[in-house]
């Protein structure tokens, strides 16, 4: 399964987030953003407990303030024979 996770984080830390969030097993994409939110991430894991565990990590990184999920809907445009 793949999901977008939208980051928002502390004002000038970043780029520090983005080096961090791209050691991350899971991470297929990682883009700092403007507007609402400040990093765009796109993970792939096995099933929704996986999905639990990289969003439990990530709410335990320094500096990152909140997080906004989107797990992609399979036959909707997301793939696996839509």
């Amino acid at each position: 399964m793949q999901t977008y996770i939208l980051l928002t984080c502390e004002p000038g830390h970043e780029k520090e987030i983005i080096v961090h969030l791209k050691s991350m097993d899971n991470v297929i994409e990682v883009n700092g953003i403007w507007g609402k939110y400040d990093i765009f991430l796109k993970v792939h894991h096995d099933a929704e407990s996986g999905l639990d565990k990289i969003i439990e990590t990530l709410r335990h990184v320094e500096n990152i303030t909140s997080t906004y999920t989107m797990p992609i809907l399979y036959g909707q445009g997301g793939s696996i024979e839509d």
